[in-house]
């Protein structure tokens, strides 16, 4: 069946009968695509029926539907004319793992960071007013995104006015499910029936137009209304926020779905529709484990392990292991992350230290804050954050860590570029926002090696620092690690080539392409080390490769050390990350492979 949908309108004329067989097919497409390129697997499970109901229900060539988080988008995009592309997905020449505007006129807006949809909603529904349109507006929220405090700000002010906007509550945490019943189905409907509402203002008017009577008759029968609501419906937050709300349903029953979407939009308000769904559905293992399987690498489906071997350290594990054994001797030692225990290897601190371990959801802001206070309070927190979620915390760090010198530890994963996710995903960007905070030392660490000696040096210092790393890390490189030291991991004449955790071994590959050249980790970007670079002043020429930006990288770094004085080649990444979903591929579009960087000395060495 899956094979006749090439767009949402074939969809439409699809029989409500065969709709699960559609959507058995579809999650057997996302499993087998997934278990091959890797990708969001149990979060996409769970938002079949929702896609479903959305895109028999509305045009989204018209009408606006955002999801929250975008990595829920993949049965979207088969429903949308990308089957073709899908088996390539977060593949060179395949479909983005994100909803990317450039892809399809279906996709929106580009939601790679959680929280966004509302208020990115708000301003389409705003502008569709303003422009006198006429379009429905749709924010599908849930994997967590309500854990983030931008959905609440959203939330605060689309309530204010009577806006139309829709947003479909994807909860997939199960904490309502016992409200799931034909109870709840009956008050659902009834609560979103026109009859009902003009029934209820019919009411109201008459009884307050009974003398004496009818006013404290009528307070008395909204009060006795209230209470009724809170036992039997779960909306009372959102109602007093001004909207309407609707649910909770089944969130895997399609033709409930269709009936309730219409219903909110019949109300021509803000509602919150709450459709409760099961994160992994139809993979056993996915269902059992969905933390597991919400982010995977390729796996093999009959055992759920990943494919191939490597003799390179997953970064995150190294950090979470060498955390947990700092933490046995040092009990002020506390771990934080933003709802990814397992992406940031603290899962076994958790378990192990669960009085010293705090996961606050998507909250990088209130993660950052609540680590200062904590160091503020006598303890050694450490956040452990992906590269691209740092950035929306930077605020906190300049005014509540730095400003403040207060000693908390950042670790920074995914730092450098990140295959498969996209632009929103890359960690290319934090470095030129973390030079410009004062006080804050920044480590970059080469090997597993060395990162477990910088958290281990990080957690005496009594200032605040960022620890950068890649997603990978060879074990050890030569050279050792000291405090504010560069390492000389090869030596050469003629060219110094400097790098920064990954481009360290991007720099040996190229000394390797021109026979020549002395290699270093940058492993103290803040501060320089002004011992090494003084030395470099010998050779007649020197290279920085850097997975940064250009601007405010460290190559701005270096260039702005030498004062003009000596000839700095700068190979950095321009500007927006190129659309490219393999490492490589990312390299080689930013010019930072090692055949284009050595070919680039040959021709300033000439």
């Amino acid at each position: 069946m899956l094979e006749r949908i090439h767009a949402p309108e074939d969809l439409r004329a699809v029989s409500p009968r065969d709709l699960n067989t559609l959507a058995a097919e579809i999650r057997q497409t996302l499993i087998d695509t997934v278990a091959e390129r890797g990708g969001h697997l149990a979060s996409n499970l769970g938002v079949v029926e929702l896609t479903l109901a959305l895109h028999r229900v509305f045009d989204t060539r018209v009408d606006k539907v955002l999801f929250d988080v975008g990595h829920q988008v993949y049965t979207h995009k088969l429903l949308t004319g990308r089957k073709a592309g899908f088996a390539a997905l977060r593949s060179e020449g395949g479909v983005s793992g994100f909803p990317k505007r450039a892809e399809s006129c279906h996709d929106a807006f580009e939601t790679g960071h959680a929280s966004t949809a509302i208020s990115a909603a708000l301003g389409f529904a705003r502008a569709r007013d303003a422009l006198h349109e006429e379009h429905a507006v749709v924010a599908l929220v849930g994997d967590g995104a309500l854990t983030g405090g931008l959905c609440y700000e959203a939330l605060n002010d689309a309530g204010s006015r009577q806006t139309q906007l829709i947003v479909l509550l994807n909860d997939n945490k199960m904490s309502i499910a016992q409200n799931v019943g034909a109870l709840s189905r009956y008050l659902t409907r009834l609560r979103g029936s026109r009859r009902w509402i003009s029934a209820k203002r019919t009411v109201k008017r008459g009884l307050s137009g009974i003398p004496i009577v009818g006013r404290p008759l009528a307070r008395l029968i909204e009060r006795i209304k209230r209470m009724v609501k809170l036992l039997l419906v779960p909306g009372e937050f959102f109602e007093a926020l001004g909207f309407a709300y609707l649910g909770p349903i089944d969130g895997h029953d399609v033709a409930t779905l269709e009936r309730t979407l219409v219903d909110a939009l019949n109300l021509r308000c803000p509602v919150v529709v709450h459709a409760v769904t099961q994160k992994g559905r139809g993979y056993a293992r996915a269902e059992r484990q969905p933390e597991t399987f919400h982010g995977v690498a390729p796996f093999f489906l009959e055992r759920g392990g990943p494919h191939g071997a490597t003799d390179r350290a997953l970064s995150a594990d190294v950090a979470g292991s060498t955390l947990q054994r700092l933490a046995e001797k040092d009990a002020r030692i506390a771990a934080i992350t933003a709802a990814m225990p397992q992406g940031t290897g603290l899962s076994a601190f958790a378990e192990k230290y669960p009085d010293r371990f705090f996961d606050v959801g998507i909250a990088e802001e209130h993660a950052m804050t609540l680590a200062a206070g904590m160091a503020a309070g006598g303890l050694r927190p450490v956040f452990a954050v992906y590269s691209s979620f740092l950035q929306r915390s930077i605020d906190q760090l300049l005014h509540d860590v730095c400003l403040q010198r207060l000693p908390v530890l950042v670790l920074s994963g995914h730092a450098g570029f990140v295959a498969g996710d996209g632009a929103t995903h890359q960690g290319v960007y934090d470095l030129s926002m973390l030079r410009a905070m004062p006080g804050l030392t920044i480590l970059s660490p080469c090997d597993a090696a060395e990162l477990r000696e910088m958290i281990a040096y990080a957690l005496t210092m009594d200032t605040p620092c960022v620890i950068r790393y890649p997603k990978t890390l060879p074990e050890r490189l030569p050279g050792e690690f000291t405090p504010g030291l560069w390492r000389t991991v090869a030596a050469g004449d003629t060219v110094a080539l400097i790098g920064a955790g990954h481009t360290v071994e991007t720099a040996l590959s190229v000394r390797a392409l021109l026979g020549l050249g002395a290699v270093y980790s940058a492993s103290s970007i803040v501060p320089l080390d002004n011992r090494a670079l003084d030395a470099m002043k010998s050779y007649p020429l020197i290279a920085v490769l850097e997975e940064s930006q250009r601007n405010g990288g460290l190559s701005e770094a270096v260039l702005s050390y030498f004062e003009g004085n000596r000839p700095v080649l700068r190979f950095a990444v321009p500007g927006i990350v190129p659309d490219k979903q393999s490492l490589p591929g990312l390299a080689e579009a930013c010019g930072l492979d090692a055949e284009t960087i050595a070919n680039g000395i040959r021709e300033a060495l000439s």
